[in-house]
């Protein structure tokens, strides 16, 4: 008996599920941390930013932004301030012309960092592939996390309030770029989920600084040729805007506002330097006022030890920055022979570096950064290195 001739076929590759890309963002988080904190605050426009309390306290125990003199700038506020008009970036003192009788706050970046490192674990339980994007935010691929989208997105929500008490919102969309957009337009608390036919209606009528990626300059070049909102820069010819912005950016200006971005997720990454600096209430002369100086800059050595500690970095290059009271910028750096991270040898090699800067004008900022970075435990394995001894003073001694 024969059996019929049966057709070659090729055996089908399952296809690929959709794409689900969530971006999670803290709402308001320093000054939602804070609240934590001051629960009597809530519901009270409240602004972080500055060092310090600087000026008298109302019978509560807070300072009242209208006190505050200096330069400092708005870490973040809360929800309440933000009605006022202030914003994070902006100077204290046009803060304080805004919402005089909001709650200054100083920062407490210690527990700010500890708070995210508690809700990204939180997240990380649920679904472990993530891009760490700063202290408040991450992308999430939810693309083979079992359940289904909505749920599974509040139950991101709801794991991260049960660890830290914080609220924050999520979007979930096809992409970063979306995903970035979509967690904007519910906060705070939101919970948005778009698919790719809902950019007319939820995505166009943003303005086109909406997009990560549009900054300030675009912005402006771009409603001189009267665009002003995604839609419209949809609408426009791709040949018009790489010949005004450029090929590439150009281009990419077209894709994004068509929400169009298949970049994958970095779920590692390495840094290439990590850096602490501060700006002065008043600026500070380095005669004159060498011990101020010196405290902070040990200070700084300190924080970034911490920072290399907790990130399990050595630095192989040390480097001081320094901005003087005409707003130039100075930086010196200095390589060292073993790769360092604790606080000791930063000084020491802060020392090496700031003996090559001038010091003759007064500095309104002062910072240290580690570079060449290189992991503790792969150097561990093959070298050790000994100890080392700073001196007590870094600007005692040294030419102005």
């Amino acid at each position: 008996m024969s059996f019929p001739e049966m057709p070659n076929q090729e055996p089908q590759a399952a296809a690929s599920p959709p794409r689900r890309i969530a971006h999670l963002d803290m709402d308001a988080y320093f000054a939602s941390v804070e609240l934590l904190r001051y629960p009597e605050l809530k519901g009270q426009p409240v602004v972080i930013g500055g060092r310090r309390r600087t000026a008298a306290t109302d019978a509560q125990g807070f300072q009242r932004l209208r006190s505050y003199a200096g330069r400092g700038v708005v870490t973040t506020a809360t929800y309440e301030a933000r009605t006022f008009g202030v914003r994070s970036g902006m100077g204290l003192m046009k803060a304080a012309a805004l919402a005089p009788d909001a709650i200054l706050l100083p920062g407490d970046y210690e527990t700010y960092s500890r708070v995210s490192r508690t809700f990204k674990a939180a997240v990380a339980e649920l679904a472990p592939c993530i891009e760490d994007r700063g202290i408040d935010e991450i992308y999430i691929d939810l693309t083979d996390v079992p359940g289904e989208t909505r749920d599974l997105a509040q139950r991101l929500k709801n794991a991260v309030r049960q660890a830290t008490g914080l609220s924050c919102s999520i979007g979930v969309t096809p992409n970063k770029l979306l995903s970035k957009l979509a967690s904007e337009l519910q906060k705070p608390d939101g919970l948005t989920i778009l698919g790719l036919e809902d950019i007319p209606t939820r995505i166009w009528p943003l303005p086109c600084a909406a997009v990560n990626g549009i900054g300030p300059k675009a912005t402006v070049k771009l409603e001189g040729f009267r665009i002003h909102t995604i839609g419209e820069l949809a609408k426009a010819d791709p040949g018009f805007l790489m010949e005004h912005f450029g090929r590439s950016y150009g281009a990419w200006l077209h894709e994004a506002a068509h929400g169009r971005d298949d970049r994958p997720l970095t779920i590692s990454r390495e840094p290439k330097s990590i850096s602490r600096e501060t700006t002065f209430e008043r600026d500070l002369h380095p005669r004159q006022d060498r011990e101020e100086l010196t405290r902070i800059l040990l200070d700084l050595c300190e924080r970034l030890a911490q920072d290399l500690d907790r990130k399990g970095y050595l630095a192989r290059s040390v480097g001081i920055k320094l901005r003087f009271d005409d707003f130039s910028t100075v930086t010196r750096d200095h390589s060292v022979q073993v790769p360092v991270a604790d606080a000791a040898s930063l000084r020491d090699a802060a020392r090496d570096s700031l003996k090559r800067a001038p010091l003759d004008r007064k500095l309104r900022l002062l910072g240290i950064r580690a570079g060449s970075l290189v992991r503790e435990v792969d150097y561990r394995m093959q070298h050790a290195g000994p100890d080392r001894v700073a001196e007590p003073s870094l600007f005692e001694g040294l030419a102005p």
